[in-house]
């Protein structure tokens, strides 16, 4: 919050710069122009010829601090176009009066060939002006108004995101603890001793679920140090008919950003589809990181659970799918496939990680 506060104030800080920076080279431009050694150079010409530019500021400001946001912006289009006119007309004319009866000093005059412009000429050219400057002031109010909202969007739909986030976290937890309690339950009742190991592998899981599965993302590192464990928790009730292989190439130091949890829900669904009571089986898990892309390889055999199989929920796909939309918009791929003989199934997914810059506040080792 004080971030934003101190963002904000330089912001208006800058803006006022630019305003003083503009309008000081508006008044001052004409001086590029004449010789001011010349005697035809007088304060007094130049203060006289300021005047047009003066009437720019008037206009200006009117219309960016009141015509515009009392007129414009609550959709008084016709009376913000009826007062600019009557503004630079008066303005216009104006300008002509004072320079005409309050400017007496009459300026050497040139010898010249050609006739003088007639003086409404003048007139014309100062009222396009101001009209000019109208438009660009509204130019300028409607672009930072357009940036204050697009930038309220982008914060709603910050918060939407988040929101979601949260409440995906929260359904997933106990679906992955439903599971995690379901596989110590089988174990208990054929090997006291692997289901006391169980209990203790699922402790730190918990810890990980606990405390870094609340951030938006956590490193790569500490995700694959989860999925390892995850494995080897696995690994305890799995009988010699099951070959397991794992191939984990990640840095356990490594502090690419990746929201958590989102591959474990693809190893379950290899341990759960992956296994059969009584056929060989094969499970095979590759995570690894190459050229800022994430990589996560997983084969198994095809074991579809019948209906009747009410291990787990059935709803973590569904939440891979919903958080990489949330977070990997067009920054991944995802290919799953059957083999031909319908033996084995196939899930590759690769995530653009080079392309996530989360902000520091959601990024924590």
């Amino acid at each position: 919050m004080i971030m934003k506060k101190l963002l904000a104030q330089h912001h208006r800080t800058l803006e006022v710069l630019i305003h003083i920076i503009s309008w000081v080279i508006v008044f001052t431009f004409p001086l590029l122009f004449v010789d001011r050694t010349s005697e035809y150079f007088t304060w007094d010409r130049f203060l006289r010829h300021s005047i047009v530019p003066l009437s720019f500021v008037v206009v200006f400001y009117l219309n960016y601090l009141w015509l515009i946001p009392r007129l414009l912006f609550r959709e008084q289009t016709y009376k913000y176009i009826i007062f600019n006119l009557i503004l630079v007309t008066v303005m216009g004319l104006g300008i002509h009066y004072i320079q005409e009866f309050y400017f007496t000093i009459e300026q050497p005059i040139r010898p010249t060939k050609r006739p003088p412009q007639p003086r409404w000429t003048f007139l014309v050219r100062d009222i396009l002006g101001m009209c000019f400057t109208a438009g660009l002031s509204a130019i300028i109010r409607i672009s930072r108004r357009w940036s204050k909202l697009e930038s309220a969007r982008r914060e709603a739909e910050k918060q939407r995101t988040e929101a979601e986030l949260k409440n995906l976290r929260n359904q997933l937890n106990p679906h992955f603890l439903l599971n995690t309690l379901n596989n110590i339950y089988a174990l208990i009742a054929f090997d006291s001793g692997k289901a006391q190991q169980a209990v203790q592998e699922l402790s730190k899981l918990l810890r990980h679920m606990l405390y870094d599965n609340q951030q938006t993302y956590v490193s790569l590192g500490k995700e694959a140090e989860f999925i390892y464990n995850y494995i080897e928790l696995m690994r305890i009730r799995l009988s010699s008919n099951v070959k397991l292989e794992t191939h984990l190439d990640i840095d356990k130091n490594s502090r690419t950003p990746i929201t958590p949890l989102i591959f474990i829900s693809l190893i379950e669904n290899a341990f759960k589809h992956g296994i059969s009571p009584t056929e060989p089986s094969r499970i095979y898990i590759s995570l690894s990181e190459d050229n800022n892309r994430i990589i996560c390889d997983i084969v198994n055999s095809n074991y579809p659970k019948t209906d009747q199989d009410k291990s787990g929920s059935g709803i973590g796909l569904s939440q891979v799918s919903k958080r990489l939309e949330l977070l990997y918009k067009g920054q991944y791929t995802w290919e799953k496939s059957v083999s031909p003989d319908g033996k084995e199934y196939h899930s590759r997914l690769i995530i653009e990680s080079g392309k996530v810059l989360p902000p520091d506040s959601l990024f924590h080792q």
